[in-house]
Order: C-alpha cells, then sequence, then structure tokens
C-alpha cells in the first residue's frame, strides 16, 4: 500500500515538511487529537478564552499572507505568463521562473498547516457548533492533499493556477474573520456572510469546470491525476458547501 511513496519526488528540492508524509500525519493527529478530544475535555470546566487581540493579529496575518499569495500568483500567471492555460503543466526545472512556482506553491501550502489554528481557537473559545465535520473534514482534506500533490505532481502548474481562486476567498473570508472578531454586534451586523458560502459554491463549480477541461484536452500533457483529484474533490466540497448554505441559510429563515 505505502509502496507508492518509493518512487522518486516530483520535485528534487526538498522543502521543510513538504519532502515526507510523517511529519504531515503527526501534525493532522495532533490536530484531531485536540479538537475532538483533548481540548474540549481541557475546556469543560473553563470560562472560554476571548483571545480577541490574538485573532485580530491572526486574521490581518492570514490577510496579508494571502494577499501577497494573489498577488504574486496572479503576476506569475498573467504577467509572467509561462503557462498555456489551455493545458497547465508544472515548469521544468530550470525554468527561470521555477523558483518563483515552486516558492509560491509552497507557501500556500505551508498556509493550509497554518489554517489548522482556527479550529484551535473555536476550541479555546468553546465555539463547539462551528467544528462541524465539514470544518474539520476541509481543513484535513486540504493539508493532507495539497502535501500528496506536491509530492507526485510537484511544485505549481494546474494545481496552483485552481488555488488561486482559493486564495481569493481566504482574503475574503479573514476579512469577514477579522470584522466579526471586533465584537458581537459587529458579528451579527455583517451581511454579507452568508455571500461567503456562495463565493465557495462557485469557487468548487470553476475548480471542477477547470480542471474536467483539461482533462478531455486532446494531446495535453496536463496531469489526469490532478484533474480527477481537484474534480472528485470540488464535487464533494460542492455538495457539502451546498447542504450547509441550504441548512443554515434557507431552512432556517423559512422557520417560523
Amino acid at each position: 500500500m505505502f509502496e507508492v511513496f518509493d518512487k522518486p519526488y516530483a520535485d528534487p528540492v526538498h522543502l521543510p515538511l513538504a519532502r515526507d508524509l510523517q511529519p504531515v500525519l503527526l501534525i493532522v493527529f495532533g490536530y484531531l487529537l485536540f479538537v475532538l478530544k483533548l481540548g474540549r475535555q481541557w475546556m469543560a470546566h473553563r470560562q472560554p478564552f476571548q483571545l480577541r487581540g490574538i485573532l485580530k493579529i491572526y486574521n490581518v496575518m492570514q490577510i496579508l499572507y494571502n494577499g501577497s499569495l494573489l498577488i504574486c500568483g496572479l503576476h506569475l500567471i498573467f504577467v509572467e505568463s509561462p503557462y498555456n492555460l489551455s493545458c497547465t503543466t508544472v515548469l521544468p526545472l530550470d525554468h527561470r521562473l521555477k523558483l518563483m512556482e515552486r516558492t509560491l506553491s509552497y507557501l500556500y501550502y505551508i498556509n493550509k498547516l497554518i489554517d489548522l489554528l482556527d479550529t484551535l481557537f473555536f476550541v479555546l473559545r468553546k465555539k463547539d457548533k462551528q467544528i462541524t465535520f465539514l470544518h474539520v473534514f476541509h481543513h484535513v482534506f486540504m493539508a493532507v492533499t495539497t502535501f500528496l500533490l506536491i509530492r507526485f505532481y510537484g511544485h505549481g502548474g494546474q494545481v496552483f493556477v485552481t488555488c488561486m481562486l482559493n486564495i481569493l476567498i481566504h482574503v475574503v473570508m479573514y476579512s469577514y474573520y477579522y470584522i466579526s472578531s471586533q465584537s458581537e454586534h459587529a458579528q451579527q451586523s455583517i451581511w454579507w456572510k452568508k455571500y461567503l458560502t456562495l463565493m465557495q459554491l462557485v469557487q468548487f463549480s470553476i475548480m471542477f469546470s477547470y480542471n474536467l477541461f483539461l482533462y478531455v484536452q486532446p494531446n495535453c500533457e496536463s496531469s489526469d491525476g490532478v484533474s480527477i483529484t481537484v474534480c472528485s474533490a470540488s464535487l464533494f466540497m460542492f455538495i457539502m458547501f451546498s447542504k450547509f448554505y441550504i441548512n443554515t441559510y434557507i431552512r432556517n429563515n423559512a422557520t417560523p
């Protein structure tokens, strides 16, 4: 089963936490253990932490981190323009923009690990209703899948082009989190909260469509494995987020 990990790395440059699966699995295991059991037990007889100052700093950091990735990524894709977007592939190792592609892809992956802190803050603030199956699964899936894609496919290419949408969503999402962290009144007064979920649904639709397009392109060297993975994940996430949207914003509003 694990013989697949004996295959050569897609990129010979081994960056921290992007080489072996074990550290990633340990991080995910520790995350799940704290979020689902130890953290809740520790907080059971404690008052929730407010963490307003920490959350402001964290959310601003996420906005700047993702905003910088978005600007640099769009510059790479549309200004430097090394890709044929109708058949996107990873840049060759000797390409003049390979370092930029690898760095941006790696920073995106690291951000998926940083995102795990979202749930830890929910635990410490005793926001248990926000720790849903969808929330936890999404975070774990993104961290592990991004590692696996880098491990077997390499940095950049169609994965990075697709991820631009996810980075944009994160800029908007953490802007919402920053505003809502100001006070309970601010949290309740943000009228555009539900549109975040709609944006995510649009994101999954575009990701699915683009990778399906690459998959059916004749004489295209884009990775079929990546296309199938992204299409499957996008379809699953679309279904899950659709159920969340219907239950949260349609059925609840219809309840007298």
